[in-house]
């Protein structure tokens, strides 16, 4: 199969919020055509009226079948009730018709992807990136610019399925990063969908003592506002990640409880062991995000 450039492909983006309102405005002039999809109206005409899409359709079998590339960018729960969709759908092309999703769990939607029939050529993807808040609003075409694009291809992905995704992925000013669906899981488990419970949990510790002590919001500063900030996530997006991959998740939950459990403890038994060990973790921190 020959592959036509980026700039040669109509790209149908099912769900027109952050993440695929802002894959829409940073592949504005570098594809052929952009097809927005959603379900809301007013998502609809603000996605026109702004220029983030060429056309809008409430009509997902019609949006599919002008398409060169569907990319889907909504909740994990949807993106798989889409993918169960497509079985029954014909494609508008001769060659088998690309599917990328933008999920933030992967190996659930991988299996849902393999059973699909021969005409559609999926692989699973993942950009590392977002905003506590939601909806079209939030959309910028500079949100992927430096982030890791997680990909993880099935067996059945075609080379051109590839080589699209990676395209799609450079012109958007992300890096590709190629994982197994399972590992992929295991690592977001730790690295994006426990950090959220963290912060869920410190919001819970501050509400329960405001009870008591009116002083307590008051006294939640710039540190506490920056540890939770991820608790003002969309909960119908947080709810769908950590259904799909409890498991992962939950023993992520369980290597924090420990960590903590060791501050602790050398908080009572042991001064200069508390020094080394938040040192340590110092040094891991500025080694790895301070850029």
């Amino acid at each position: 199969m020959t592959t036509r450039p980026l700039t040669q492909v109509r790209i149908s983006i099912v769900g027109l919020g952050l993440m695929g309102g802002s894959l829409a405005l940073a592949l504005r002039g570098k594809c052929a055509e952009i097809i927005g999809i959603d379900i809301d109206e007013e998502t609809r005409h603000q996605a026109v009226k702004q220029g983030v899409v060429d056309v809008v359709s409430d009509d997902f079998a019609e949006a599919v079948a002008r398409a060169d590339l569907v990319v889907l960018a909504t909740p994990v729960k949807t993106i798989l009730s889409l993918l169960n969709h497509f079985k029954s759908l014909p494609t508008g092309n001769t060659s088998p018709l690309t599917i990328i999703d933008l999920g933030s769990t992967k190996n659930e939607i991988t299996e849902a992807m393999a059973s699909l029939p021969s005409h559609f050529d999926p692989i699973g993807g993942h950009p590392m990136c977002g905003k506590e808040t939601a909806g079209l609003v939030q959309a910028e075409p500079e949100l992927f610019v430096g982030t890791t694009f997680a990909m993880t291809p099935l067996e059945r992905t075609s080379r051109h399925a590839m080589t699209l995704a990676h395209e799609l992925v450079k012109a958007v000013g992300a890096r590709a990063l190629i994982l197994d669906p399972v590992r992929h899981d295991n690592l977001v488990a730790t690295t994006s969908h426990m950090p959220y419970l963290a912060a869920c949990s410190l919001i819970t510790v501050v509400s329960d003592l405001a009870k008591t002590d009116d002083a307590a919001w008051t006294m939640a500063a710039s540190g506490f506002r920056d540890a939770t900030r991820l608790a003002a996530s969309d909960t119908t997006v947080m709810l769908d990640i950590l259904r799909t991959n409890r498991e992962a998740v939950r023993a992520a939950l369980k290597k924090t409880r420990a960590a903590l459990d060791r501050i602790d403890a050398l908080m009572v038994e042991d001064s200069d062991g508390l020094k080394t060990a938040l040192q340590s973790i110092q040094s891991e921190r500025i080694r790895h995000l301070s850029r």
